[in-house]
């Protein structure tokens, strides 16, 4: 019998409230010594364990009827290297909070994405990434891994120290262990200039390498059933710190969630209108500019809750795949409203990486929650499998084991490095084992 609290049945759902589940035990270990107990025990009695970050994946990848544990004890900077650029946070660290207490410190993370409440643990697990040729995901931000093995032991990885798993475990889905620590490779604390812009979707394709080219980060948003996209670009502020008064801030939460919710309710209520309601978002697009630390510039709040779909196809594809979605909805007049969105990372070494070995294109789809999406996804994850997609782990996709070992040509290297480490099956769920025949 474990020794410390747990709260038993309770009744765990991600964000977008699309999965649940009831595990057998609850756990939040307030350290890692109460942690490396619950790992032993569940070790002697045979129970699979899963970690739980922020719940902002789509897929089931948390998903257990037997331990689920949350590591949101175990966070904060542990130790910080000036002389290389270097520090060590724990595992729980959320994205928000380690932000700021990075900035606190003079230092900021390369790059990150528009959504800042994951753990650093759940963000390199499953792959999570901002937009920008010259960057890739933020596991590509990672110098060393601590993680807690099936057998309780504490384990190095890093480019020196047990460097075979080093690509192996800077995305591992939580299948190789428990991430305890992760030195980040940072930068001097720097701020952002945002601006936003309304372009044609022919303009900006038509420009794609230019804006790629001319802004440090690049993404678009396009709203179908019309020709408009929203155009966002930052770039460092050169010079003295300067912060505007956020009135941007209003903005954001009232304008782009409160009035998008209020469409969006209609369009769920009232599906014919979700052409209308594309229509008047894409009017709406701001135009304008703010300047940030780049820590809070990077982030949007989310407050509208939706479906997702993201694919990374090669990012000279961008184009092509747009105008087939186009030409798809066109036809099948699909009811929805909700903007697609459009990113660029750069390509990486890391085995189970979407953008492994290739430079790539994200593109993310989404549906209001409470409407149908089974149609549109599948229509549209068809034309993302026939670039060669990879499915973003995080986000729904209906890849199989058979088509997963074609795209990531390390998979199978990497399950064979799950099983030495974990050959019991510690740290898998049931959609884990079937998706890779575990």
């Amino acid at each position: 019998m474990l020794s410390i609290r747990k709260r038993k049945q309770i009744r765990w759902k991600n964000w977008s409230e699309s999965i649940y589940c009831e595990p057998e035990d609850y756990f939040r270990p307030k350290n890692l010594t109460e942690l490396i107990e619950i790992v032993e025990k569940c070790h002697q009695r045979n129970k699979t364990i899963r970690v739980v970050g922020a719940g902002h994946s789509f897929t089931p990848l948390v998903a257990t009827s037997e331990v689920l544990v949350s590591i949101d004890e175990l966070s904060g900077i542990d130790k910080i290297d000036r002389d290389n650029n270097l520090i060590t946070v724990w595992g729980g660290s959320k994205l928000k909070e380690l932000g700021e207490q990075l900035h606190a410190h003079g230092y900021a993370m390369e790059n990150l994405g528009d959504i800042n409440t994951q753990s650093i643990a759940g963000a390199i697990s499953t792959g999570t990434h901002g937009t920008g040729v010259k960057f890739g995901s933020i596991s590509t931000q990672v110098a060393s891994v601590t993680i807690l093995t099936s057998s309780g032991k504490l384990m190095d990885i890093s480019p020196s120290v047990n460097e075979h798993l080093f690509e192996a475990v800077k995305l591992s889905l939580g299948m190789l262990g428990i991430i305890i620590k992760v030195t980040l490779k940072v930068v001097p604390a720097y701020q952002l200039v945002g601006h936003s812009y309304r372009y044609s979707l022919e303009n900006c394709l038509q420009q794609l390498n230019e804006l790629n080219d001319a802004n440090r980060n690049f993404e678009f948003f396009w709203f179908p059933y019309t020709n408009k996209v929203q155009v966002k670009t930052m770039n460092k502020q050169e010079g003295e710190r300067n912060i505007r008064p956020k009135q941007h801030t209003f903005k954001k939460i009232v304008m782009e969630n409160g009035v998008f919710l209020a469409l969006s309710e209609m369009s769920r209520i009232v599906p014919r209108t979700a052409k209308m309601v594309s229509t008047i978002s894409s009017i709406g697009v701001p135009v304008g500019s703010e300047i940030d630390d780049s820590h809070s510039l990077y982030a949007t709040p989310r407050l509208v809750k939706f479906h997702e779909m993201e694919y990374s196809v090669p990012a000279a594809a961008m184009g092509s795949v747009l105008q087939d979605i186009d030409k798809a909805m066109k036809k099948k007049r699909f009811n929805v409203h909700f903007p697609i969105e459009c990113r660029y990372v750069k390509g990486d070494s890391i085995w189970l990486s979407p953008s492994y070995k290739r430079d790539s294109a994200y593109i993310a789809v989404h549906m209001y929650k409470g409407m149908d999406y089974t149609d549109y996804f599948a229509t549209i994850e068809n034309i993302f499998q026939y670039y060669e997609g990879r499915p973003h782990w995080g986000k729904m996709h209906t890849m199989t084991y058979d088509k997963l070992v074609d795209l990531y040509p390390r998979l199978i290297d990497f399950l064979k490095i799950r099983s030495q480490l974990d050959h019991r099956r510690l740290f898998v769920n049931e959609y884990i084992r079937k998706l890779f025949r575990i």
